[in-house]
C-alpha cells in the first residue's frame, strides 16, 4: 500500500489587513492585464476585422477555435509581445499557444491578418521563434495558420537575418518526426512561401491561398512576364500542377476540417508517463490573490502557494531543516508527479547546496521540475564568501543547466540577480515560463542599484580628490531607480518575449498541469551528467 503525502497545513488569515490589501492591489493589476489581452485580441481592431469578415473570411482566432476540439484547452503563449513598444501591437501579428487537436496536443499558430496584412515585425519574429522553440522543445506536431504578406518590408533588416531560423526549425522538426502542418488561407509570399513548402502537410483554400516567391509586379519588373495571382500562385494551381498543396480545400471551415482529419490519421501518441487520478487541492485558489505580495519586498510562505496548487494540497518536503530558505520537495499536479522548487527568502550556502542535490534526485527518477522564483538573489558579504556562497551557487546553477526532465518556471515575486538563473530564469531554457502580474525582474531593485551607483560615483570622486556634485547626483540616482523600476514590470518583460504570458495565480495549477502534458509528449529522461561540481 502507497504511503500518501502529508497534507500541507495552511496559516493564511484570509481577514488580515494584510491579505486583504494584497488582494485588492492583485485584482487592480489583473484589471490591466485583462485590458491589454483584450487589445490584444482586437487584432488590428473593427475597421479591419470588419474588412476582413466581408471578404468572408474567418478572423485568425476563430480559426483557431473551429481547429480545436469542443471543450478543449488553448494555452495562448506571449499574447502580449510588442505590448507598448513603439510601431507594434499586442501580440506581434501572431497567435500562438498549445491547444489539443484530434486529441492530440499541438503548437498552433496563426497570422493576424488583419494587422498589417499579418506581416512580421522583429518581435513577431522573436515570438515565432519562442513558440518553435516550445514545440521543438516539448516534441509537438504543429500546425500553421497562415494569411501573411511576409516581411514588414520597411524593417527588413531587422528581420531578414534572424528570419530564417523559422524555416530552418521546420525542416528540423521534421527530419525528428514530429509532423508539421500548414493550412494556407491567404497570401504567402517571398520568405513566407516556404512556410507551407517545408512542411510535411499542406492544405491550400480554393480562391484565397496564394503562394508564390515574387507577385505579379515583381514577375512582370524582373522578367517581362505579366500574369495573375491565381495563375501565380493560386491553390488550384498548386494543388493541380507544382504540388507544393496537397489538398484544395472548397472553403476555410473545409481546410479546418482537413487538417483536423490529418492530426487524426498521425495515431499520435505520448510517450511520457500516464497521470495518476487527480486530487483536487484542499484549499481555495482564490486565495493566492491575498496570499502573493503586491509588494515583492514583502515576503510570503511559497508553502501556502503549494498547497493551492499541488493535488490534494500533499507535499513530501526534503531537507526542510537545512537551508529553509529554499523550499523543495515532491507533489503531484493533475495527476502528474512534479519536484518543486520555491523560495522562501534569499539563497544561502545551504540552499545551494541542497538544490543541486534535489534537482539530481529528480533527474535520476526522471521527474519533471517546478520553479517557484520569489528570489532576490544569493546572500552576500564576508561571511558568506568565506562559506563558498560562489561554489554552492555554481553548483545549483550547473544543476539547473544540465539537468535533462521537463521544467516550468513561475515568477511569483521578485527575480533578482543570480537567483533569477538558479531558480531556471529564461537563459536556462525552461519548457515553459509564466509570471504573475505582481512580479518584477532586474540585476537588482531599483534603489539598491542607484545606491551601489551613489557608493561608486563617490569612492571615484574622492580618489580623484574631487568634490561630488550632490544635487547632479541625486538626480542621476532618481532617473536610474526609476529606470530600473520601468523595466523591471511585467508589461514591459513580457512584451518582449522575456517570458511567456502573465497569468492570473488563480490558474496557476491549470497552466502547470496543461505545461506537464504536453512536456509528456515525449519520454521524460532524466540525467545523471553533470558538469565539474566544485567541493
Amino acid at each position: 500500500m502507497e504511503q500518501r503525502y502529508g497534507v500541507i497545513p495552511s496559516r493564511v488569515d484570509v481577514r488580515s489587513d494584510a491579505f486583504k490589501t494584497n488582494r485588492d492591489l492583485n485584482s487592480k493589476t489583473l484589471e490591466k492585464v485583462e485590458a491589454a489581452l483584450q487589445k490584444s485580441r482586437e487584432g488590428g481592431g473593427d475597421k479591419y476585422n470588419e474588412r476582413h469578415t466581408k471578404a468572408g473570411k474567418l478572423l485568425p482566432r476563430e480559426r483557431v477555435e473551429k481547429l480545436i476540439d469542443p471543450g478543449a484547452h488553448f494555452l495562448e503563449l506571449c499574447p502580449l509581445a510588442g505590448l507598448g513598444v513603439s510601431g507594434h501591437q499586442p501580440g506581434a501579428s501572431v497567435v500562438g499557444g498549445v491547444g489539443v487537436v484530434s486529441g492530440i496536443e499541438c503548437m498552433i499558430t496563426a497570422s493576424e491578418a488583419t494587422v498589417k496584412g499579418g506581416a512580421m515585425s522583429e518581435i513577431s519574429v522573436v515570438k515565432s521563434g519562442r513558440l518553435s522553440d516550445v514545440a521543438e522543445q516539448n516534441g509537438l506536431p504543429s500546425i500553421s495558420l497562415i494569411e501573411s504578406a511576409g516581411a514588414d518590408l520597411p524593417n527588413q533588416s531587422k528581420i531578414f537575418v534572424p528570419g530564417g531560423r523559422g524555416f530552418r526549425d521546420l525542416t528540423r522538426r521534421s527530419e525528428g518526426r514530429t509532423p508539421t502542418v500548414c493550412l494556407v488561407f491567404g497570401s504567402s509570399t517571398a520568405g513566407g512561401a516556404y512556410i507551407p513548402g517545408m512542411s510535411d502537410y499542406v492544405v491550400m483554400v480554393k480562391k484565397q491561398a496564394q503562394v508564390y516567391l515574387g507577385g505579379p509586379p515583381l514577375v512582370k519588373m524582373a522578367t517581362g512576364e505579366e500574369t495573375t495571382h491565381e495563375e501565380l500562385g493560386g491553390a488550384e494551381m498548386h494543388s493541380r500542377v507544382s504540388g507544393v498543396s496537397d489538398y484544395l480545400a472548397e472553403d476555410e471551415l473545409d481546410a479546418i476540417r482537413m487538417g483536423r482529419e490529418i492530426m487524426a490519421h498521425l495515431e499520435w501518441k505520448k510517450r511520457g508517463p500516464a497521470p495518476r487520478p487527480v486530487e483536487p487541492p484542499k484549499y481555495d485558489a482564490e486565495e493566492l490573490l491575498g496570499i502573493a505580495s503586491a509588494d515583492v519586498r514583502v515576503p510570503f510562505d511559497a508553502r501556502e502557494v503549494i498547497a493551492r496548487v499541488v493535488d490534494g494540497s500533499r507535499f513530501s518536503e526534503f531537507k526542510p531543516l537545512y537551508g529553509p530558505e529554499l523550499v523543495c520537495g515532491w507533489a503531484h499536479i493533475h495527476g502528474m508527479p512534479v519536484g518543486i522548487l520555491a523560495n522562501n527568502g534569499i539563497l544561502f550556502t545551504a540552499c545551494g547546496n541542497k538544490g543541486a542535490q534535489f534537482i539530481q534526485l529528480c533527474n535520476q527518477s526522471s521527474i519533471p521540475l517546478l520553479y517557484l522564483q520569489n528570489i532576490v538573489g544569493f546572500m552576500v558579504g564576508k561571511k558568506y564568501e568565506e562559506e563558498g556562497i560562489i561554489k554552492a551557487g555554481a553548483k545549483m546553477i550547473n544543476a539547473v543547466s544540465n539537468s535533462t526532465v521537463p521544467s516550468v518556471t513561475i515568477m511569483m515575486g521578485a527575480s533578482y540577480g543570480a537567483g533569477n538563473y538558479a531558480m531556471s530564469g529564461r537563459a536556462y531554457k525552461p519548457n515553459f515560463l509564466f509570471t504573475w502580474p505582481n512580479h518584477r525582474i532586474a540585476v537588482m531593485g531599483g534603489k539598491q542599484l542607484a545606491g551601489v551607483l551613489d557608493i561608486i560615483k563617490r569612492e571615484a570622486a574622492d580618489k580623484k580628490g574631487e568634490t561630488i556634485d550632490e544635487q547632479q547626483l541625486e538626480m542621476t540616482k532618481q532617473m536610474i531607480e526609476a529606470q530600473i523600476e520601468s523595466e523591471a514590470d511585467p508589461f514591459f518583460s513580457t512584451a518582449r518575449v522575456w517570458d511567456d504570458g502573465v497569468i492570473d495565480p488563480r490558474d496557476t495549477r491549470n497552466v502547470i498541469a496543461i505545461c506537464l502534458s504536453a512536456a509528456h509528449t515525449k519520454p521524460v529522461e532524466g540525467s545523471t551528467s553533470w558538469g565539474v561540481f566544485r567541493h
